[in-house]
């Protein structure tokens, strides 16, 4: 992913008004990402621990994403697989994040979801730049840039629900 502004980020919300996108906290260190890195931007708000946002170049453009996490608690012994990296953790490690979808069915109330890391760090997980406290990653034979790829793919299936 190539870096981003703030402004960029702000503009580039799909499923929330231009006033919500406007008053949503930025990731911190933003020019501190690893950006070579990272198939999406991610990152939870602070003040509210159900929500999280995810900014992902699609089609050519930029796309940000409002997302909210279920309440459900799990034992710290369950242990739960991300769809989209395939990293399983314990716990609360691996959340479903759902998303409004955007234009006419976000005033309908209308979502999808996807059960993915809840700390929204699937690339560096793939990349093994990041590892999960307990629970890992299945080892798989397919190259680094194959797994990447089939992140990249299932980012942009979720991406493309949300948009419609």
């Amino acid at each position: 992913m190539k870096p981003v502004t703030e402004r960029e980020i702000r503009t580039s919300f799909v499923n929330c008004s231009k006033g919500e996108a406007n008053r949503l906290p930025m990731p911190r260190d933003l020019a501190g990402q690893p950006w070579p890195d990272l198939d999406f931007l991610g990152w939870s708000d602070g003040s509210a621990p159900d929500r999280s946002y995810l900014v992902t170049e699609h089609q050519g453009r930029l796309v940000g994403i409002t997302l909210r996490s279920s309440a459900q608690r799990r034992s710290i012994l369950q242990n739960t697989m991300c769809s989209l990296c395939q990293t399983t953790h314990p716990g609360n490690g691996v959340s479903l994040l759902t998303a409004r979808k955007a234009g006419p069915a976000t005033r309908e109330h209308h979502s999808v979801g996807v059960y993915m890391c809840t700390d929204l760090a699937c690339s560096l997980y793939v990349r093994g730049k990041k590892v999960p406290e307990v629970g890992g990653r299945f080892e798989e034979s397919w190259t680094l840039e194959e797994l990447i790829e089939r992140t990249q793919v299932r980012v942009t299936a979720f991406v493309e629900k949300v948009v419609g």
